[in-house]
């Protein structure tokens, strides 16, 4: 208990006799207690992203939305870390992002638009959600969506991006400015099997930070390597 915003001087120990037992009137001091909000979470971060996630993509599936479950939740979903980052995304169609923000709303859940123009922001059980509508550059599209997967996210099935999907988004991420092979190295080594690596290096390779990750992956055996080009006869 504090006063004034001050902690209150340590009470002198009495060695002599125990303490006298509290009264019926008296209440023990407690610590800080936390506010009933803090009570309705899990206590571990990672939980608390995973069911923002159960409750928003509920939310969508029962709107009929076109989604699919993005980032390291759909790691997850595939089998890899549970340790799980930051928040919860999901791709949406762009021309359905009013839509979706109506459903959010509707479902009680406050959304926000931040300053970048290509997703929408919301948060659940104090955790925030990113509504994407554009990924790794690039608006997100039928194709992608109708590329996703039906997987169990701790016991709610919804649409989950691709494997070779989400590590495409990943490696079409890296630039001179971000550059963090180290967080995305452990989610290529749980994917490996399920992933599309000609597809990935097809659509990625063609850029030096992309290029340079796959590299690293070769030379770690995480990857095979890619098979020469035979080279073409003169004319």
């Amino acid at each position: 208990m504090r006063t004034n915003g001050q902690d209150p001087p340590p009470r002198a120990r009495d060695t002599a006799a125990p303490a006298a037992p509290l009264s019926a009137t008296q209440e023990p001091v407690r610590r800080s207690a936390p506010e009933p909000q803090e009570q309705e979470l899990p206590r571990d971060r990672s939980q608390a992203i995973l069911e923002a996630a159960k409750q928003v993509g509920a939310i969508l599936k029962r709107a009929g939305h076109k989604f699919a479950l993005a980032g390291s939740v759909a790691v997850y979903a595939h089998g890899g870390s549970g340790r799980l980052q930051h928040d919860a995304d999901f791709c949406v169609l762009p021309e359905e992002a009013d839509a979706v923000a109506a459903s959010l709303r509707a479902a009680g859940l406050a959304v926000r638009l931040p300053p970048e123009d290509w997703l929408l922001k919301t948060s659940c059980f104090g955790q925030d959600v990113d509504i994407i509508f554009e990924l790794a550059h690039r608006p997100v599209t039928v194709d992608l969506l109708a590329r996703a997967e039906l997987l169990p996210v701790d016991s709610v099935h919804m649409p989950v991006l691709s494997a070779t999907d989400v590590l495409v988004s990943l490696n079409s991420a890296f630039s001179e400015h971000h550059c963090d092979f180290g967080a995305v190295l452990p989610v290529a080594r749980s994917l490996r099997e399920k992933v599309d690596w000609d597809d990935v290096r097809r659509r990625c390779a063609d850029e030096p930070m992309p290029a340079a990750f796959l590299f690293l992956l070769e030379r770690l055996n995480v990857i095979e390597p890619e098979h020469p080009s035979v080279p073409r006869e003169p004319s």
